[in-house]
């Protein structure tokens, strides 16, 4: 819930100012001056907006000070860690400079606190006036938005509202930030817990096809042992978070070479790809869990041939990948089960969260069993997101 709110937060901001801006750059003859500050602060606003998804960091903050300098009107502007300055932008930067301490009273209860005499030792310092705001990421202070000024006497309620509502951007952004490196967090422990789970299980078998044929076809165990490596290889690098379904398709195929070896003439394999859906792009060891959970089921625990099919389709924006065997197949209560993670399987709860996590909830995947009828798991992915990109 907390990552939809922070979604539906992001698209909300990022919509009204880009409506507004629509609005005002339309086709005028005339701009008011009140309408050119206006979209002046629109764009400024829209700047900071990159800057401040990536957290609250020196670099960040030096990044998007400039910015919230020009949305608050301010002759100088501080992004604080605590006391200590990340950025400074305006009049003092020559002595107000990042890693130095500021001497402000911060806001209480996530309140903007005026500072009508704020005092700087260095000689010649033309600030004398603070308004200071903390920013506030799900009801805990992560930094401070400092605006300074010349004169505390001659301070507005305008003056105040504006550095209360910049710092309110400037939260928003920052709690969307930390939305994104939880779930960041969260996909990578499932990515782990996922190769875990299938690592003991597959290991063991493949080494042990590798082992049949030492004796009886060594050329063939030479090959069947590089197929392993090339596949252990790729199923473990952690730098990759997503590939393209052309590269995930690779790599079950040799996945079902080593299958191949242990069941011969009992396996049997039929691929059919639509090729305007290979340059999709999914979450690493997405395809790969739902082959290996037909072979487990729809063949090693049956007797004689079986058939396992992957079959991806074009729906236009989507792809559809359908994993179908035609082994004992399952109830609609173990189906649910597996695709929630309460019963034992390979992954397919893991896929499921990992696919939602990366596209929404329009995504993931779907069981179709019968039993005595087989089994078909159905994967709908984007054929393009914005932000997601195989390496």
């Amino acid at each position: 819930m907390g990552v939809v709110l922070g979604v539906l937060i992001g698209f909300a901001i990022a919509a009204s100012l880009y409506a507004a801006v629509r609005l005002l750059t339309g086709p005028q003859r005339v701009i008011s001056p009140e309408r050119q500050a206006m979209q002046a602060a629109l764009h400024e606003a829209m700047a900071t907006l990159p800057h401040l998804r990536k957290g609250l960091s020196p670099h960040s903050a030096q990044t998007a000070a400039p910015h919230l300098r020009a949305l608050t009107q301010a002759p100088a502007i501080a992004l604080l860690d605590g006391s200590k300055v990340l950025a400074f932008d305006g009049d003092g930067s020559d002595h107000h400079a990042a890693g130095h301490l500021l001497a402000v009273d911060h806001g209480r209860d996530g309140r903007v606190h005026v500072q009508t005499r704020f005092r700087c030792e260095q000689p010649g310092c033309p600030l004398r006036a603070a308004i200071v705001a903390p920013l506030m990421v799900q009801g805990e202070s992560v930094g401070t938005l400092v605006a300074l000024y010349h004169d505390g006497g001659r301070l507005r309620p305008e003056d105040t509202r504006g550095v209360d509502e910049t710092a309110a951007l400037v939260s928003a952004q920052l709690a969307l930030a930390a939305l994104a490196a939880q779930e960041g967090r969260l996909v990578e422990a499932e990515l782990r817990a996922l190769r875990a789970q299938i690592s003991p299980h597959f290991i063991y078998n493949a080494l042990a096809a590798v082992a049949s044929e030492i004796h009886a076809d060594p050329e063939q165990a030479r090959e069947l042992l590089t197929e392993f490596a090339e596949f252990i290889r790729y199923a473990f690098q952690g730098e990759r978070p997503y590939v393209t379904l052309a590269e995930e398709l690779r790599y079950v195929e040799k996945y079902l070479r080593l299958e191949r070896a242990r069941f011969g003439e009992r396996l049997d394999v039929r691929l059919e790809m639509a090729p305007e859906v290979l340059q999709a792009v999914l979450p690493v060891l997405s395809l790969q869990p739902l082959v290996e959970n037909a072979v487990r089921h729809g063949v090693e625990k049956s007797m004689g041939m079986r058939r396992v099919e992957i079959v991806a389709n074009d729906l236009g924006r989507d792809a559809e990948v359908r994993v179908i065997d035609d082994g004992a197949g399952m109830d609609e209560a173990q189906a649910q089960a597996a695709l929630s993670g309460s019963s034992e399987g390979i992954g397919l709860s893991n896929v499921h969260h990992r696919l939602r996590g990366a596209f929404g909830e329009g995504y993931g995947l779907e069981l179709e069993s019968t039993p005595g009828a087989g089994t078909t798991v159905v994967m709908t992915i984007p054929k393009f997101r914005a932000g997601v990109r195989a390496a």
